[in-house]
């Protein structure tokens, strides 16, 4: 076999530039092969990510929109849970009845707690009220119930002067003070949202 510097100049470029290939060929398809495959890999999750973006990006001009109304939303859900309470804050019902009647001056002798009414989305529950006070005080009252911010439904309601209680269905008699004319008794009704326990009856106050 002739030895590479017995061979002749044009011989020798052949079978530098014939290694030259093999060695480019086996490093294209085994390192610039993967390489190249990662790359367009890559490129491919590019594009994927470039059109999320774009399609994202449309989204942007509403994004303030959508801002306002889940603001808006949460608002109406302030409002509403005022309005009709998720959880039955008995104790909280009897202090605002107690607040308004200690406004117009009138007594509230008695809470006595009835049957829980269950509706599909509520329930409503209604306490037996005795009161007594001035004629225009409990005028008052009961105007000043009607424009609570919580909803609160007066039914049944019987007057009576403080001289004959028992017009009135009132179950005891008090000291009437000299400026308290007349006894009443009603029912007061609350509403709650669902999926609470009914209150324990509250006690007779005398």
């Amino acid at each position: 076999m002739e030895n590479f510097s017995e061979i002749s100049g044009l011989k020798q470029w052949g079978m530098l530039l014939a290694g030259a290939a093999l060695v480019t060929g086996a490093l294209y398809f085994t390192v610039f092969k993967s390489q190249e495959d990662a790359n367009a890999a890559a490129r491919q999750t590019l594009d994927a990510k470039q059109r999320e973006n774009a399609e994202l990006e449309s989204y942007r001009p509403k994004l303030a929109d959508m801002d306002r109304q889940v603001a808006s939303l949460k608002q109406q859900l302030e409002i509403e849970q005022h309005i009709v309470p998720d959880q039955k804050e008995v104790d909280g019902f009897i202090k605002m009845l107690d607040a308004e009647a200690l406004k117009a001056g009138i007594e509230i002798r008695r809470y006595t707690a009835m049957p829980v009414v269950s509706k599909e989305f509520y329930s409503e529950v209604p306490f037996e009220l005795e009161l007594d006070g001035p004629y225009y005080s409990m005028l008052s009252f009961f105007n000043q119930v009607g424009k609570l911010e919580r909803i609160v439904n007066v039914s049944g309601l019987l007057v009576a002067s403080t001289k004959k209680p028992g017009d009135a269905k009132a179950k005891h008699t008090y000291q009437y003070a000299a400026n308290e004319s007349v006894v009443a008794t009603c029912t007061a009704s609350t509403f709650f949202s669902h999926d609470m326990q009914p209150p324990a009856p509250a006690a007779a106050r005398r």
